[in-house]
């Protein structure tokens, strides 16, 4: 990959980090920028001497999100790049570990809900802002969240929306733990170098095992969303609360 790649991936002994590049866009994913990740997750994923894969964003942010330009271009929203992506999440066998090293926001949360283990950096402040968006959660995290952090919590997250913390986040169970900002990275590549170094076959069963809690469901639920979804991103609410956040009266990024 070239330093200017959408996603930049970099081999550490067995372990494949991939970093978000688009910091002038703080990593909001767009179509191009979804198929890269969902590429670089599958390439990594293909090879055997990967034993575990750690997702971070360049610059200070994690991802803000979907693009919300992109919103306005997104057609069938069940063959579009972003479903493919949350598709690959959801089937990947290598260990995925993150390092949000700032902002998250919408996919840039969702996605954590697929990844083993997730270290935050102190600073970093997460959101998921899909109703004020006039649109639904996605990657299965209607199915996911309640799991992780309980059903009020969740619905906290995903009804009001609001910004919270790096430690909120690891109380809640979404993180195993906040880091110094400029540790974050360093100590997710610890963890997953610890994770490469056990013994693959009982790591591969024991992930596999802890996935089958949702099987079938956690993949008819996906649907699901990708259709509810579809159904709202066109709609007048919607197209209101785009309009709104573009003349910044949607504080969707500020806190």
């Amino acid at each position: 990959m070239t330093e200017n790649a959408l996603v930049q991936m970099n081999r550490e002994g067995n372990v494949m980090l991939l970093t978000m590049n688009r910091p002038e866009r703080k990593n909001a994913l767009n179509g191009e920028m979804y198929a890269a990740l969902a590429a670089a997750i599958e390439q990594a994923d293909q090879d055997a001497a990967v034993r575990a894969i750690v997702i971070t964003g360049s610059g200070d942010a994690f991802s803000a999100g979907n693009d919300l330009a992109d919103f306005e271009k997104t057609g069938e929203v069940a063959v579009s790049p972003g479903a493919a992506f949350v598709r690959t999440l959801l089937h990947a066998k290598t260990p995925l570990l993150a390092a949000v090293n700032g902002m998250a926001v919408g996919i840039g949360v969702t996605m954590l809900a697929h990844c083993d283990l997730v270290y935050v950096a102190e600073s970093a402040r997460l959101r998921l802002p899909f109703t004020a968006l006039g649109v639904v959660p996605e990657a299965g995290s209607s199915m996911l969240l309640p799991a992780i952090v309980g059903h009020r919590r969740a619905a906290e997250l995903l009804l009001l929306g609001e910004f919270f913390t790096a430690p909120e986040a690891v109380e809640m169970g979404l993180a195993n733990a906040a880091c110094a900002d400029d540790q974050v990275l360093a100590q997710t590549l610890q963890a997953a170098a610890k994770l490469a170094s056990l013994p693959a076959g009982a790591v591969s069963e024991t992930r596999r095992m802890l996935k089958e809690n949702f099987g079938a469901a956690l993949e008819a639920r996906v649907e699901e969303e990708f259709s509810v979804f579809a159904r709202l991103l066109h709609s007048d609410d919607a197209a209101e609360a785009r309009a709104a956040f573009r003349e910044k009266r949607l504080p969707v990024f500020n806190q």
